[in-house]
């Protein structure tokens, strides 16, 4: 076999070896990416929650509200996130991009959303003064829980 030959091969091996190498690295970086609003190193999270809300229409239950938080720099799609009780009441959120660093809240009335609020358009009130707020990502993952009790305590989970 000639030297050219010997060589060709040697750099044909060279460089698979580099591609699998570079094929093998992807998937990581790829998951690295979805952590921004999955999981310990998640960029959304359950931030303030408002259940004490008193009186009576509309304007009560629009003072009823949770909000959801991104703390990292880039902006998350919601579309089909969920945000429950403990009762099974469910709002999916349809078409949000929310902003790095920035939050939204979820009130539970009804009003006109915008970038900063979002309504559920319910006519009773949701959050009780002893409840459980989880947020899910579109695929049913547990993004965030944040409980409270009557005496406004509150605990992450």
């Amino acid at each position: 076999m000639s030297a050219s030959v010997a060589t060709r091969r040697a750099l044909a091996a060279l460089l698979a070896a580099g591609a699998l190498i570079g094929a093998a690295s992807l998937p990581a970086v790829a998951d690295d990416h979805r952590r921004d609003h999955r999981g310990q190193g998640s960029s959304l999270a359950i931030g303030e929650v408002q259940n004490d809300s008193r009186g009576r229409g509309n304007r009560a239950l629009n003072d009823e509200w949770v909000e959801v938080r991104n703390s990292g720099r880039h902006s998350v799609e919601l579309r089909g996130f969920t945000l429950t009780d403990q009762q099974g009441n469910r709002y999916r959120f349809d078409g949000l991009r929310l902003a790095g660093r920035s939050s939204v809240k979820v009130h539970t009335g009804q009003g006109r959303d915008t970038g900063r609020n979002v309504y559920q358009g319910r006519r009773h009130q949701i959050w009780d003064e002893r409840d459980t707020a989880t947020l899910r990502d579109n695929r049913g993952n547990v993004i965030d829980t944040e409980s409270w009790n009557r005496r406004g305590h509150r605990h992450g989970h």
